[in-house]
């Protein structure tokens, strides 16, 4: 993009809290706050220990129902991780958590450069020594990241050099030779995703990448992507709180034999049973960032309990944890979707990977499906200019 996207600097721009406070939400998905700035303007095969009924595929590779989101950034405090709702993480406890999960058979750890930028693949990197045969490991490039200070620059960059370089970065921190799955992070709209899927192509030449997936791309996207380098996943948030991928994305990648990874499964927190209608979230996006979600703001949470009346409701009737139930409904969906749920807490961890074993009849899952169905979701699931980079279209090759 050119400098003309640039945040205006202009001391009525910088005093505006609401705007500093919208700005700062995106931290949660990695990207550039003079980025979120400009398009607001705009729009004002590894294996398993697990028996096969208990895998799921992503294009050839067979996981775990359940995997593990790792998404932290610096605390202030020295040694200390947060996750993007303000919940503190000592490094050598994300470390002992990642290795827990594996132990207890999660073989599907997500991840990104961007998120910190960095200190999310270092963590993972010290986690997986001596574990690194047993899991899929994700990633992601996409985001204008300096390679050596992970200051993040204007715009997205999917640029073939780019991503090459950000690959090794990748690896570096990761300390492994290969990515099992690399993400193209969100549609560059100055890229023809020929290129980018060109790109990986190389790398999978190289035995650096084995397979490759998007996050948030738009339907042709997907299919000109696919055309070039078949994907194994695409990475979109999907949960009961927010169905989207049900209309279009789900039935494509079910044609094209392409996986799906949710992210934001438990819909930030919002399906554990833990928030109610009077959770407030503070106003610093950049501590927590349901701060600026529209959906989880005053009057739409209040509005939205009644999808956590639905999930508690039938928590109780099949004796499991709300969040359980969320994971589970999602399982039940489609036999190719995998939920990545993150958590700072042991105990969180466990009840998410005991979800796959949570079943339904068929007459259960036409139930709850109308019920949930039934619940009008008031407000949106991201800031209007985070979602204004989901369903992008790359341009046309030339």
């Amino acid at each position: 993009m050119t400098k003309s996207h640039r945040v205006d600097q202009s001391p009525s721009n910088i005093d505006n809290p609401q705007r500093r406070q919208f700005l700062a939400s995106a931290a949660f998905l990695g990207v550039a706050p003079w980025l979120l700035s400009s398009l607001g303007e705009a729009a004002a095969q590894t294996a398993s220990p697990q028996p096969a009924s208990q895998r799921r595929k992503l294009g050839a590779l067979e996981v775990f129902p359940v995997g593990l989101g790792c998404q932290w950034k610096p605390s202030p405090d020295d040694g200390t991780a947060q996750d993007y709702f303000g919940s503190p993480i000592d490094r050598s406890a994300a470390v002992a958590l990642i290795r827990r999960a594996v132990d207890q058979g999660v073989t599907l750890i997500d991840t990104a450069e961007v998120y910190g930028p960095f200190i999310s693949e270092e963590i993972v990197g010290d986690a997986l020594q001596g574990l690194r045969e047993t899991v899929v490991l994700e990633s992601k490039f996409g985001f204008n990241v300096d390679l050596e200070t992970g200051k993040i620059g204007e715009g997205l960059n999917s640029r073939p050099e780019h991503i090459k370089r950000a690959v090794e970065g990748s690896l570096r921190r990761l300390r492994t030779d290969r990515i099992d799955v690399l993400y193209q992070h969100r549609v560059d709209p100055l890229v023809p995703i020929e290129d980018v899927a060109g790109a990986v192509k190389d790398l999978v030449a190289e035995g650096k990448v084995l397979h490759f997936g998007l996050s948030e791309p738009g339907l042709e996207t997907i299919r000109r992507a696919h055309a070039v380098l078949p994907l194994a996943a695409i990475q979109n948030e999907y949960s009961m709180v927010w169905r989207g991928p049900e209309a279009d994305v789900l039935p494509l990648c079910e044609e094209l034999g392409i996986g799906f990874v949710s992210w934001a499964p438990l819909g930030y927190g919002f399906l554990t049973g833990t928030i109610t209608a009077g959770s407030r979230f503070g106003d610093d996006p950049e501590r927590d960032f349901r701060a600026w979600v529209p959906r989880m703001a005053e009057d739409a949470l209040a509005a939205n309990m009644a999808l956590v009346d639905v999930v508690r409701t039938w928590a109780q009737r099949k004796e499991v944890k709300p969040a359980q139930l969320a994971l589970a409904w999602l399982l039940a969906q489609k036999p190719f979707i995998v939920p990545i749920p993150g958590t700072t807490k042991a105990a969180h961890l466990d009840e998410n990977i005991a979800a796959a074993a949570i079943t339904f009849t068929e007459d259960e899952l036409h139930e709850l499906n109308a019920a949930v169905a039934a619940v009008k979701i008031e407000g949106a699931r991201l800031p209007p200019p985070v979602l204004a980079m989901s369903g992008v279209e790359a341009p046309p090759k030339a």
